[in-house]
């Protein structure tokens, strides 16, 4: 095991997390935003007194504003965020983007694809399901001339968003809370909590609620943070994460989505409960399928870290 106990050392402290995060992450997104707020502004600005503010502030459409064109946007300041984030991290912990991602390891593409087709099957398959059994829930949109062109940005881009957002919470904070606790649950726990709290701002919450939300977001970060650990480092999580949001994005849509794309379907009602649901019973399957392919040791979870020999030198 390398991942988790590479934070093991004496470029630990706190301050040194926090600032990270708040210059890294968000700064990082507040700098890579300006493109996207530039726009926005000047679309505004062309269309006068007749804009009107849309529910879903990522429904560019209402902005003149191609969606895809927003996509590819939307993406840039997760690229800001992971650069400076790199940066920072080597200046204050002397750790490398390979150190954050499996302790130093080279990277292991064999588990991102792992991930992306598990997860990719099991989310792939239930949107299917979905759409036949519920047809009348759907509008099918589409438009070779706006799809293409988002099948493209999708596959390309998404995975730095998503990938950056697995980097900060399942990779350096999940070392970071490890190194401070030495306890592996809770560096599943917290830095899935944190996960679903940065996602409060995204429209499904001012759409459905906090409390009905939120239960899907600690979803993600938790599974995500299990497999992170049963496998020794993020990659199976980059890549179902990933997946994940690629197929939402190129597939299905709906008003309040956080992505606002001209997706192949467009869902007229969406049910949170449920959607929790069933990504609950995925993420079990997720959990069991990867465990029988990788031979994971669930009891892993329960032992506590011990700090490694090398690092008290």
């Amino acid at each position: 095991m390398k991942f988790l106990e590479r934070a093991f050392d004496n470029e630990n402290q706190i301050w040194k997390y926090i600032l990270v995060l708040f210059i890294g992450f968000f700064l990082g997104q507040l700098v890579g935003g300006i493109p996207l707020f530039i726009v926005m502004v000047a679309k505004m600005t062309q269309i006068g007194d007749d804009f009107q503010m849309p529910e879903n502030a990522a429904n560019f459409s209402a902005y003149g504003i191609d969606p895809n064109t927003g996509l590819v946007l939307m993406v840039i300041p997760f690229i800001t965020s992971l650069f400076i984030g790199i940066m920072l991290i080597k200046g204050f912990h002397r750790r490398n983007y390979k150190d954050v991602i499996n302790g130093g390891r080279s990277i292991r593409w064999n588990r991102v694809w792992l991930g992306v087709i598990v997860w990719g099957a099991l989310a792939g398959g239930y949107m299917l399901i979905d759409f036949l059994i519920n047809p009348g829930n759907f509008d099918v949109q589409f438009n070779a001339a706006s799809f293409i062109p988002l099948v493209f940005i999708s596959v390309l881009l998404i995975p730095i968003q998503s990938g950056t957002e697995e980097f900060f919470f399942r990779g350096y904070l999940m070392q970071g809370v490890a190194a401070r606790t030495k306890s592996r649950w809770l560096a599943v726990l917290i830095p899935a909590l944190i996960f679903a709290l940065i996602h409060s701002f995204n429209p499904e919450v001012k759409e459905f609620g906090f409390w009905t939300t939120m239960p899907g977001y600690i979803t993600f970060g938790l599974v995500f943070g299990i497999a992170s650990v049963l496998d020794d480092g993020i990659e199976i999580a980059i890549g179902a994460h990933s997946i994940n949001n690629v197929l939402s994005s190129i597939f299905v849509t709906s008003k309040s989505s956080a992505i606002q794309t001209p997706a192949l379907l467009f869902q007229k009602e969406v049910e949170p409960q449920k959607e929790n649901l069933i990504l609950l019973i995925l993420s079990v399957l997720f959990i069991v399928i990867l465990t029988y392919k990788n031979h994971w040791k669930l009891q892993t979870l329960f032992k506590p870290i011990q700090k490694p020999e090398v690092a008290e030198s």
